[in-house]
């Protein structure tokens, strides 16, 4: 990404404009040097007729600005809003979402006092593509999807940001014992790719030990990356653990383009109260100065904060009588911050930027694999009486197959049902039919054509299909539970 002085700044909505008030009149007080083109996004933009929560106008902004720091925003409910994060972030290909969270014991109560994670999420595919349909009038599916350039680029920045900043271990979170495919394809990667980086400790966890990980002994994690979904839910156990939500900021890192924002959302309960928690924000913007290569003037405000939170000048979400000197707002906090400029703390540890950090990555396309057609999953909305699936199985395997492909077998939401499957498995009007050649043989989508006809002819309502592919001789789909 290009360095630059000029960055586009969004107020956002409910504590937003408070918050990002405070951490501009910081880094002002601190002489960034800093040009800021202000655009409007979120609630009033999306009511205004705009779906996405940006306006034609805001996007041009963004694309010709590098660098975005953003507020937080609140989406409207209902009326088919689009997440503005999701859509930003997969627009400009900010591929990278980084989360650092470290404990600041004894002034924001944490069980870990030694917590210091940074959590590497998957920003751009997974569950967030968002593609969704209603397929019957009881299931409704969403589309994993789960790409190899994809992981290698989100992998690779967390072992060279690991690289970057010393530290010792990346570790990868999936659930690959049931996403064997999808989740699978994302820890083969991380094993190919770590073989790359001697010098850095590689681990696994399955996502949900994991998560008790992250909850129980973060100490013992350094460099987490993960998928989007999974990334999203540990960030806010991380956050948590760490003593304060309100406390985390957050970098969206592309190729040419890059946002940052603090993890948490608009908290429009509080908003105009001046109570709000700068610090997030704040924390995202020292991020975002040494991304520009100002990591002298990130390090001048990290340290005066540190050094206020020291101080015991809390806003009101981590005062505690017992440790807090002041209570105070969110204008005033900024003000303890810009007095402390150029102070350190001495008991928490003063943090220190190289001048020279960068990442750069470079992920190769891969010769394609050989693709070979071997089979079809029909997916048949079908209620019929009792639900029994040896009717629809006799009558597709009698009436429907070809000579090319034969019904192979039935499962309803993952579960062999046909041939052989038990009586108390419980069926919806959602069926998946597996239609193979049995003999072994390469198929055409000719094939497929000559078979749903047939499904048609018989009265079967055909909702989906899903073609079933070899590649270079391995299996690239999943078999049903009991099969």
């Amino acid at each position: 990404m290009s360095k630059t002085d000029r960055i586009t700044v969004a107020y956002g909505d409910g504590i937003g404009p408070e918050i990002m008030g405070a951490t501009i009149r910081i880094m002002d007080a601190a002489e960034v040097g800093l040009t800021y083109d202000v655009i409007e996004i979120g609630e009033q933009v999306y009511k205004a007729g705009h779906k996405s929560g940006i306006s034609p106008e805001s996007w041009d902004i963004l694309r010709k600005n590098p660098v975005f720091l953003k507020a937080p925003i609140t989406t409207p409910q209902g009326g088919g809003y689009k997440s503005l994060n999701v859509t930003i972030r997969k627009s400009l290909g900010l591929f990278s979402n980084v989360r650092p969270f470290r404990a600041y014991p004894p002034y924001v109560p944490s069980h870990f006092p030694h917590m210091d994670v940074v959590i590497v999420r998957e920003n751009e595919e997974d569950l967030y593509a968002g593609i969704e349909h209603q397929q019957t009038s009881e299931v409704v599916q969403t589309l994993k999807l789960i790409s190899e350039p994809g992981s290698e680029k989100i992998i690779r920045y967390a072992f060279e940001y690991a690289r970057a900043y010393n530290r010792k271990k990346v570790t990868c979170m999936t659930k690959d014992n049931i996403m064997k495919h999808s989740d699978g394809l994302f820890h083969k990667v991380f094993n190919e790719v770590a073989k790359e980086y001697p010098d850095i400790a590689a681990d696994h966890w399955i996502i949900d030990i994991g998560s008790a990980v992250v909850a129980a002994r973060p100490e013992s994690l350094d460099v987490v990356v993960t998928l989007n979904l999974y990334g999203d839910v540990i960030s806010d156990i991380a956050a948590e653990v760490a003593g304060s939500v309100g406390m985390a900021g957050s970098a969206n890192i592309g190729m040419n383009h890059a946002m940052f924002e603090a993890i948490h959302g608009s908290a429009p309960d509080i908003a105009g109260q001046n109570i709000a928690n700068p610090s997030g924000l704040l924390n995202g913007a020292t991020m975002m100065l040494v991304q520009l290569g100002k990591a002298d003037k990130a390090e001048l405000i990290q340290n005066a904060w540190l050094k206020t939170l020291e101080d015991g000048i809390h806003t009101g979400d981590i005062y505690r009588a017992q440790r807090s000197v002041e209570r105070v707002g969110t204008k005033e906090f900024a003000d303890a911050v810009i007095e402390r400029l150029g102070q350190k703390p001495t008991k928490l540890k003063p943090v220190h930027y190289d001048e020279n950090v960068s990442i750069s990555i470079d992920v190769k396309e891969k010769p394609a694999k050989k693709k070979e057609l071997v089979g079809v999953d029909v997916f048949i909305d079908w209620r019929g009486e009792n639900r029994d699936a040896n009717e629809i199985g006799d009558k597709l395997l009698n009436e429907a197959s070809t000579e090319r492909l034969k019904l192979k077998l039935i499962s309803n939401r993952g579960v062999l049902v046909y041939p052989n499957g038990m009586p108390e498995t419980f069926k919806t009007d959602h069926w998946r039919c597996r239609f193979t050649n049995p003999n072994g043989e390469v198929l055409q989508n000719s094939d497929v054509i000559e078979l749903l006809q047939n499904v048609q002819k018989v009265g079967f309502d055909f909702i989906k299909t899903e073609h079933l592919y070899q590649f270079d001789g391995e299996r690239g789909y999943s078999l049903s539970q009991g099969e």
